[in-house]
């Protein structure tokens, strides 16, 4: 198991804080930007009152709100902005059952933001579910684009025997995630800086993947997908990893797509991959209208609407 002394200063300090808060009964469900934005911009939400306001809602805080005990780890974990004459927290800290997530604070508008939200709650779900219903023992799985490490540790508490890798390109989700990993008590999950699954060996018993799928100006990892509109990451970790699934192996995709004049081009590029007798796959709509916002942007003037889906592809044989 990681030890806290495995860590440096200021990820202990961040450890320590997500014990007090869990300890206090702390939770926090994650919303999507648009709610997020619509519920700070209240007049009675503009300074937080509350802990749920600093660490789940990101509002600012005086300093003399904050009980000793949850300020001195903040500031030793240097994660404290300055605005004005108030402080806020550049992390957040959100619940799915009984974890506790640490994350980036909003809004992200960092390149290196990490991400957590809706689309965290219902990848969760699809992980759940497949390990609820799958006869398949697993042995060595890996979560591509780890974020917070959440299918990671799903995965890791559900198969204790397994030895599961969290990877990504992002250093700041790697030490989330080695923090989130070590508040969970999880001591099979083994973290590492990967682009898809260029830096490990081996087969997978189970890959999973919540990759970004937007199509995003900026091109903020944790959010552009590329391609026309977001699709390309996602069409990418189809093609990795199917070379990479062990007979029976499973992949796990949950991912967004662009729907145009009813056209799914996710699904039409699944179907012609995937023609052949070497695969059993299921795709599925998990929410048929996700982030209806986006459609404002620019590159999405003829977008109907953007639909979350699942795809789980099972390696015959």
């Amino acid at each position: 198991m990681l030890l806290e002394t495995d860590l440096s200063q200021a990820d202990q300090a961040l450890l320590q804080l997500g014990q007090r808060l869990r300890a206090d009964g702390y939770r926090f469900t994650c919303v999507s930007p648009a709610t997020h934005a619509r519920n700070n911009a209240r007049d009675d939400a503009r300074q937080a009152t509350n802990v749920r306001d600093v660490f789940g809602w990101s509002r600012p805080f005086a300093p003399s709100q904050m009980p000793a005990d949850q300020l001195a780890p903040l500031k030793r974990a240097q994660v404290l902005e300055h605005h004005g004459g108030l402080m806020a927290s550049s992390v957040r800290w959100s619940t799915l059952d009984d974890l506790l997530l640490v994350h980036s604070a909003y809004p992200t508008h960092a390149c290196d933001a990490v991400f957590f939200g809706p689309d965290s709650y219902r990848f969760a779900q699809v992980i759940h579910d497949h390990l609820r219903h799958s006869p398949c023992r697993v042995e060595h799985a890996v979560d591509i684009g780890c974020g917070t490490g959440v299918g990671a540790l799903i995965i890791a508490r559900a198969a204790q025997h397994a030895q599961v890798s969290a990877v990504d390109i992002n250093p700041l989700a790697l030490r989330y995630t080695t923090i989130n990993a070590a508040l969970a008590g999880i001591n099979n999950v083994s973290v590492a800086a990967s682009d898809l699954l260029d830096g490990l060996s081996g087969r997978f018993d189970l890959i999973v993947a919540n990759p970004p799928y937007m199509l995003d100006l900026s091109a903020r990892t944790y959010r552009h997908g590329g391609g026309a509109l977001g699709e390309a990451l996602s069409l990418r970790i189809i093609e990795q990893a199917l070379e990479r699934l062990s007979p029976r192996g499973t992949l796990l995709l949950y991912t967004g797509v662009a729907i145009v004049e009813g056209r799914d081009p996710l699904l039409e590029a699944v179907r012609l991959r995937l023609a052949g007798q070497a695969w059993s796959w299921v795709y599925r709509e998990i929410d048929p209208d996700v982030f209806g916002e986006q459609l404002a942007e620019p590159g999405y003037e003829h977008v109907e609407r953007i639909a979350a889906v699942a795809l789980t592809v099972t390696r015959d044989g």
